[in-house]
């Protein structure tokens, strides 16, 4: 850990403290006006002082939850830095969320105090405070009957004092509560200390450090929703801290345009995004000659064999050269000329998806967090690649495997608890007697190896027992599936029935027939399909589908259950 980690208690200590070090560097990059325009860090900490300011003078005290919702632009971390630097607690929220969804937050939470992004979401706001009703509503638009965000952007603010005071900020204070994703049942409010983050980058800070991206004008593509424990923590601390520039995306649909304008060294996406990117590459080699597409098929071969074995001969390793500069590089240009990696988090990567990219040398690294976890506590490096594993815990994690295969995970990076909820704080975390620290519970089966690489296998809880009284592991099978080009999305059914059935959504203008006949040879008889039925996609807009793209297994089962039946007669 260096000095500045060592001194700084408080994620708003750490921001200012940069700020002070850093003026004129360029912090945030977003797209305003037709074009990309800079926030330096002295304009971040003059931008924090003031929004702290107009906080306390409208009655923000200690301990006030306030709920944020927007999209991700330079406002969002300036208030998030603001609420924390006056000793209130964030509660970052999806703007995807529904109005039910904003109610069971804003009841759960307590929070009587909201920032909003636009007119629209704060009216959601307002419909889900009911007639409680909030004691202040803040929107970064100008909105009838709410207080701008200009206006309280405006009040005058001593930075001077404010960097004194955060100083004083206690690491085990509470920074945030961040609502899990909500697979299963209601969201539970994760309490984060500014302790966990800290420990995050502190555990981060050497890989980045040995990469050479320190403070020397690199650039982070920020995608996914600050909203999201990963990019809260990462895109909204970590890589600031390290001074990365943090450049944020105009949406999926205008990628391919930003990896080219931006030329980011650094990018972090959800599995389904690569997806994505795959089908795009290999939809537009479809439209190649037939030579052309046998060099791209021999080049992801050849990539693959270097990884896996057996080792290329000699004729080989001049052949892969030559595809190199025919291929690869062409693939990489997609991506600019800067890359130096794409972290996959938020789900399991399939080792074939990333075994795609890394082929056509697009170095794609996958990583293992939870939002219990601050949430980063693996991952994989340049220089230390191992697909199939989620990478070695950070700098300050413990990780342990308990009897019956659950992945433990020990630190200052763990939070203090569920809010409001000591029942599920007492089944997440344990501390064995003779211990001060208490292991996180992280529901995720695993083993670890020689080396301290961390192996995800599945859920705990998500095993499917069927009637033959096998275990089947429906991730297992989930991700086959939408491995498969004909496939965008699967779920599978079979707990207490005869065998596994399947919810499929083709892909466009697809059939799933050959592709579940292929997954079928490569599973065991209690994992086939034994049969099948098309069903519409699942989406954020219905709740099938977290906001970060996880699919809500158990809401989909329930809302086709009537086909399920169908499909055991």
């Amino acid at each position: 850990m260096s000095q500045d980690m060592a001194r700084w208690t408080s994620l708003p200590g750490m921001m200012l403290g940069l700020a002070a070090r850093h003026p004129e560097q360029p912090m945030i990059r977003h797209w305003e006006g037709g074009g990309w325009k800079r926030t330096t860090w002295r304009d971040f900490a003059l931008a924090v002082a003031n929004v702290a300011a107009g906080l306390r003078a409208q009655g923000v005290s200690p301990g006030d939850r306030v709920v944020l919702v927007s999209d991700s632009r330079p406002e969002f971390l300036i208030a998030d830095t603001a609420i924390m630097a006056i000793g209130a607690v964030t509660v970052p929220t999806y703007t995807t969320n529904t109005v039910q969804d904003h109610a069971h937050i804003l009841r759960d939470s307590g929070a009587r105090v909201a920032i909003a992004g636009t007119a629209r979401l704060a009216q959601r706001l307002r419909e889900a405070a009911g007639e409680a009703g909030l004691d202040l509503l803040v929107c970064l638009e100008d909105a009838p009957g709410i207080l701008a965000w200009s206006t309280l952007a405006a009040t005058p603010g001593d930075l001077a004092m404010l960097v004194a005071e955060v100083q004083h900020i206690p690491e085990g204070r509470l920074a945030c509560l961040i609502y899990t994703s909500g697979t299963g049942g209601l969201p539970k409010g994760v309490m984060l200390p500014h302790r966990a983050m800290l420990a995050n980058t502190a555990g981060v800070r050497p890989f980045l450090h040995r990469l050479g991206l320190e403070w020397t004008g690199a650039c982070y593509l920020s995608f996914l929703p600050l909203s999201h424990a990963y990019e809260h923590t990462v895109g909204g601390f970590l890589f600031p801290a390290c001074g990365i520039e943090i450049v944020f995306s105009r949406g999926a649909e205008r990628l391919a345009a930003e990896f080219q304008e931006v030329q980011p060294q650094l990018i972090t996406a959800v599995p389904r995004l690569f997806e994505v990117l795959r089908g795009r590459i290999l939809a537009g080699l479809e439209k190649e000659k037939p030579w052309k597409r046998g060099l791209f098929e021999r080049a992801v071969t050849l990539g693959l064999r270097r990884m896996d074995g057996p080792p290329l001969n000699l004729l080989e390793k001049l052949e892969d050269a030559v595809l190199d500069r025919l291929v690869r590089r062409k693939v990489q240009a997609r991506f600019g000329s800067r890359l130096v990696a794409m972290v996959s988090g938020g789900a399991r990567l399939d080792p074939d998806l990333s075994g795609f990219f890394l082929a056509l040398g697009v170095t794609v690294l996958q990583g293992y967090g939870q939002t219990e976890a601050g949430p980063v506590v693996s991952v994989n490096l340049p220089w230390d690649n191992h697909r199939r594993t989620v990478g070695a815990p950070v700098a300050g994690v413990e990780a342990r495997i308990a009897e019956d295969g659950e992945l433990l995970v020990r630190g200052p990076l763990v939070m203090d608890g569920y809010w409001g909820d000591p029942e599920s704080t007492a089944r997440a975390l344990s501390t064995p007697p003779g211990e001060d620290d208490p292991w996180l519970h992280t529901g995720d089966v695993g083993t670890i190896d020689e080396a301290g690489r961390i192996t995800i296998t599945d859920r705990k809880k998500d095993f499917i027992k069927t009637l033959g009284g096998d275990m089947v592991s429906p991730a297992r099978i989930e991700t086959l599936l939408m491995a498969e080009p004909e496939i965008a999305q699967a779920v599978v059914a079979g707990e207490g029935r005869p065998g596994i059935v399947a919810l499929v959504v083709p892909a466009e203008g697809a059939s799933a027939e050959k592709a579940i006949q292929r997954i079928n040879g490569k599973l065991s008889g209690p994992e086939r399909i034994r049969k099948w039925t098309a069903v519409s996609p699942f989406t954020v807009e219905d709740g099938t589908l977290t906001p970060t793209m996880k699919v809500k297994r158990r809401i989909v089962l329930e809302r086709n259950a009537g086909a399920i039946a169908d499909l055991y007669g």
